[in-house]
């Protein structure tokens, strides 16, 4: 009977309606997923239960239950058997996959790795920009449009914090870059790394 309920409860699920019919047997649950657990005795135990990032679930009673890596038929027999001494029997336990987890993104593993910059100023998209690991200051310059007319672009600062909450300043004079009189421009950019391009002075 506890087959039958099992079976038919997963077969509701839409999420896990794809899986082929020998699958569900042996599906193994991974964190994200979503389990239904029914207690015949007590239908206040009854609940749809995630699977936390630590491969457990919680339920009244029976407290963190290990449950990633396991069959349904697995699982319920863990619950039950921690569920057992607040009974005078051991309980009727039904468990069944609610929903699984949300696949990740197919690009995910593939997606280059970034970092998040500020640049704010005379800059024609200012804002936080995520930009590849590896981008250099002249680089993420070029990221957000470039400079606005007004855009002092011979005292430029780039501010870096470090681990020991430290500030830093660099001074940028984007004309020596361009002039090649220093390599600043090629300072390769942390995540959490400030960019300010102040506004250019009346007679400068």
């Amino acid at each position: 009977m506890t087959r039958i309920f099992a079976f038919f409860a997963v077969f509701l699920s839409v999420s896990f309606m794809s899986l082929p019919a020998s699958a569900q047997d042996n599906y193994r649950i991974k964190a994200g997923d979503v389990v239904r657990v029914e207690v015949l005795e007590d239908s206040s135990l009854n609940r749809d239960a995630l699977v936390l990032p630590d491969g457990r679930i919680s339920l009244p009673m029976a407290g963190s239950v290990s449950a990633s890596g396991r069959t349904v038929e697995q699982l319920r027999n863990s619950i039950r058997s921690q569920l057992a001494p607040n009974f005078a029997s051991d309980p009727t336990v039904h468990v069944a996959l609610s929903r699984l987890a949300p696949p990740a993104p197919a690009s995910a593993a593939s997606a280059p790795a970034t970092d998040t910059i500020y640049i704010l100023g005379e800059v024609n998209n200012p804002g936080a920009v995520e930009l590849e690991e590896g981008t250099t200051l002249l680089q993420a310059l070029a990221a957000v449009g470039g400079f606005s007319k007004f855009a002092a672009t011979k005292r430029i600062q780039l501010r870096r914090t470090d681990r020991s909450r430290v500030e830093r300043i660099y001074n940028v004079n984007y004309q020596d870059i361009l002039q090649g009189k220093t390599s600043i421009g090629t300072t390769v950019l942390a995540s959490g790394d400030v960019i300010i391009v102040p506004q250019r002075r009346l007679f400068e």
